[in-house]
C-alpha cells in the first residue's frame, strides 16, 4: 500500500527508514478518585511534593537541553515551569481535594481537563503549543502521583533507526531524542514554529508537521520516505520513488559540500547586475556561519527568540548583547533587524495574551508593539545602542498605515533622546523601513515610501493574505502558491513604488530562497534577496547563471499571466533559455509528482 501525504516543511533534509508509530497514552485514573481513608491534608501534601518533583525534572531537561542545543531552545520549557506554579491550576487543584474529598490524581485530573476545554476549541497554533504543554506537565505530575516511571526518552530501548509518526510530541520527548535513531518526524499536528519543530531543527532531524490524520493510516514498521524540505511524507514507496529520492538527497550533500567554495563568488548576473545577497537569521549565532557563506549582510534577524517561551520580558542588556554581536560579526555591512513579530503563531506567556479565533489577522506585530510601549521601548533603546557597533537598520512588520510608522518614528526619537554618546550619534543615520505583507501595504507602497528608507517584502504572509489561505493548512497546501499571478502583480507593484521613490526594495520571504521565484525577482528589478543561509549558495549560483534581461522579459510575461501554471511555465522557460537549469540544488518550485 503507498499512501502519500503532504505537510508543512518543519525542518530539512530527506530520509526513507522503517515508520516507527507511537501513540501516546495518558496514566488511567481511578474513576471513583474519592478519599476512603487519610485526610485531605495529607494529600495535598503529596500532590505539591508532585509538583516540585515535576518542576526539579522540568529544570533538569531544560538544563540538559540548554547544554546540548542552547539558551533558546531551553527556554521551551518556560511555559511548563510556569503552569507548574500557576494558581488557577495548582491551588484549584488542591481546593478540590479538600473540598470534594478527591485523591490528588483524580483532582489534577479535573483540573487539567477543564483547562483543555477552556483553550480546545480554537485551532489557533499558539494555543495548540500550550495544550501540548499542559499534556507533558499533566503526564509528569501524574506519573509521580501513581508511582509510575518516567517515560524513557524516545527510542531508548529500539536499535535500529526510524522515523517517528506521532499526533504530537511533547517537548520534553524531542528535546531527549537521539538523533542516531530518530533519523525524521512525521506529526498530524503542529506548525513551522512548533516546539517540537524548532527543537528538530536545532537537532538535524527532518520533521514534517500538520499531516492530518496520518499517524492513524501508517503501519508500524512500514517504509516510509520523509523530505522535509518539500513537507511529503511516503509510505510504501516504489524502487523508482526510492532511487529518485536517494539521488536528490545525495545531490543536496553533494551540492551543501559547494555551498563555502562558491562563498567567494559575486553575486553578479551574467549582464554585470550586482544583486546584493543577504542572510535571513533566526539566532544571532547563526550569524558567523552566514558570513562563512558569503553573505552581503543580514537583510532579516528574527527578535522572537529573545522571547518565545519566557515567562518574563527581555531586558535591554540582553537584547543589546545579541544585536551588537551580529552587527560586529558583519561589520561595515548592513544588519536589518525586525522589531518583536508577537502574535500569529509566536505566543511569548508573559504578555497573557487572550486566544483568538483567527490569530494572524488578530493583535500582532507592530500593533502589539505600539500598544505595549515599555516592551518596545526597551527593543528600541537596545537597537540604537547597538547601532553605535555598526549598520543597523529597523525593520516594522506588518505595517499597513502611515500612522504606524509615525508612532513608531516617534518612539525611536524618544528613545534616542534617552541616550547619549555614541547611541545618539547613530540615532540620526539609522534607517527605518518596513516589511510589506499584505495587499493593503502593497497597494499602498508609493503613500508608504514617502515616510520610510527602506521596503522588505514578507512575501510568506503577503501569499497567505492575498490569497486568503492559512499558509499553516495542509489541507491547503496547494492553494498557497507564491506564484499566483495576484501575488506576482503586487510585488510588481511594491518594486515600482521603491524605485520611483528612491526606496531600496528587498525581498526576504521564501520565494527568494527558490531558485525560479529568485529569477522572476531579478526580472522585476529586485536588488536585494535575502534567504536562509542554506540558500545562500544555490540563489548566488542562480543569479550568476542569469541574464537580468531575459529574467525582465520572463516576469513581463509571467505578469501577463492568468493562472499560477501559465506564471511558472513563463519563468521555467526564460530560466532555461541558455541555462542548465540541472545545476541548481534544490527544487525550482514546480510541482512534485504524487
Amino acid at each position: 500500500m503507498r499512501l502519500a501525504r503532504d505537510g508543512i516543511p518543519a525542518s530539512p533534509g530527506i530520509v526513507i527508514a522503517p515508520a516507527r508509530v507511537l501513540r501516546w497514552e495518558m496514566p488511567r485514573v481511578s474513576a471513583q478518585g474519592a478519599l476512603t481513608t487519610g485526610e485531605p491534608e495529607a494529600e495535598v501534601r503529596r500532590f505539591r511534593e508532585a509538583c516540585a518533583w515535576a518542576r526539579n525534572q522540568t529544570r533538569e531537561i531544560q538544563r540538559q537541553t540548554e547544554e546540548r542545543l542552547g539558551g533558546v531552545e531551553a527556554r521551551i520549557f518556560e511555559p511548563q515551569l510556569l503552569m507548574l506554579k500557576d494558581a488557577e491550576l495548582v491551588e484549584r487543584t488542591e481546593s478540590y481535594i479538600r473540598e470534594g474529598r478527591l485523591s490528588a490524581p483524580r483532582a489534577w485530573e479535573m483540573r487539567v481537563l477543564e483547562w483543555e476545554s477552556q483553550w480546545s476549541h480554537t485551532a489557533n497554533p499558539m494555543v495548540l503549543d500550550k495544550l501540548n504543554d499542559l499534556a507533558d506537565v499533566h503526564a509528569r505530575v501524574l506519573r509521580r502521583l501513581l508511582d509510575l516511571p518516567e517515560l524513557e526518552p524516545v527510542l531508548q530501548r529500539v536499535g535500529e533507526p526510524v522515523v517517528i509518526v506521532a499526533p504530537e510530541l511533547a517537548p520534553s520527548v524531542v528535546a531527549r531524542i537521539d538523533p542516531e535513531r530518530v533519523l525524521g518526524l512525521a506529526l498530524d499536528g503542529g506548525t513551522r514554529a512548533s516546539h517540537a519543530s524548532i527543537l528538530a531543527r536545532s537537532l538535524g532531524i527532518p520533521a514534517v508537521v500538520s499531516l492530518g490524520a496520518f499517524s492513524e493510516q501508517v503501519p508500524d514498521g512500514a517504509e516510509m520516505i520523509l523530505d522535509g524540505s518539500t513537507g511529503r511524507a511516503v509510505v510504501g514507496p516504489g524502487e523508482e520513488e526510492k532511487r529518485i529520492y536517494r539521488e536528490r538527497d545525495f545531490r543536496t550533500r553533494e551540492w551543501e559540500q559547494e555551498q563555502l567554495l562558491l562563498a567567494h563568488l559575486e553575486p553578479v548576473t551574467l549582464d554585470g547586475v550586482r544583486i546584493s545577497l543577504r542572510a535571513n537569521l533566526d539566532l544571532p549565532g547563526e550569524a558567523v556561519s552566514a558570513r562563512a557563506h558569503g553573505a552581503d549582510g543580514v537583510g532579516l534577524l528574527r527578535t522572537e527568540f529573545l522571547v518565545i517561551g519566557r515567562g518574563t520580558a527581555p531586558g535591554e542588556e540582553e537584547q543589546y548583547s545579541a544585536y551588537r554581536d551580529v552587527a560586529e560579526t558583519f561589520s561595515g555591512k548592513p544588519v536589518v533587524i525586525r522589531t518583536y513579530d508577537l502574535g500569529g503563531d509566536k505566543f511569548p506567556p508573559f504578555l497573557h495574551m487572550v486566544p483568538e479565533e483567527n490569530p494572524f489577522l488578530g493583535w500582532r506585530a507592530i500593533r502589539v508593539c505600539l500598544d505595549e510601549p515599555a516592551l518596545f521601548h526597551a527593543q528600541l533603546r537596545a537597537l540604537l545602542r547597538a547601532g553605535a557597533r555598526g549598520d543597523i537598520r529597523v525593520m516594522l512588520p506588518l505595517v499597513n498605515e502611515i500612522s504606524e510608522i509615525k508612532a513608531a518614528r516617534e518612539m525611536l526619537e524618544r528613545a534616542a533622546s534617552e541616550l547619549g554618546g555614541e547611541a545618539r550619534s547613530a540615532a540620526r543615520s539609522l534607517r527605518l523601513g518596513v516589511m510589506i505583507e499584505t495587499p493593503a501595504a502593497a497597494i499602498c507602497a508609493r503613500d508608504l515610501a514617502r515616510h520610510v528608507d527602506f521596503f522588505s517584502i514578507g512575501t510568506n504572509d503577503l501569499v497567505q493574505y492575498t490569497l486568503a489561505v492559512d499558509r499553516g493548512n495542509a489541507r491547503l497546501a496547494k492553494q498557497y502558491n507564491p506564484f499566483h499571478p495576484a501575488v506576482a502583480r503586487l510585488i510588481k507593484m511594491v518594486v515600482d513604488a521603491g524605485r520611483d521613490a528612491g526606496v531600496e526594495v528587498s525581498v526576504c520571504g521564501e520565494l527568494a530562497a527558490n531558485p525560479l521565484g529568485a529569477f522572476m525577482l531579478i526580472g522585476m528589478g529586485v536588488e536585494v534577496l535575502s534567504v536562509g543561509t542554506s540558500a545562500l549558495a544555490e540563489i548566488r549560483k542562480v543569479i550568476r547563471s542569469t541574464d537580468a534581461r531575459d529574467a525582465a522579459r520572463a516576469a513581463q510575461v509571467a505578469l501577463q499571466a492568468f493562472t499560477p501554471d501559465e506564471v511558472v511555465d513563463a519563468l521555467a522557460a526564460g530560466l532555461g533559455r541558455g541555462t542548465d537549469v540541472s545545476i541548481f540544488g534544490g527544487t525550482l518550485g514546480l510541482p512534485v509528482p504524487n
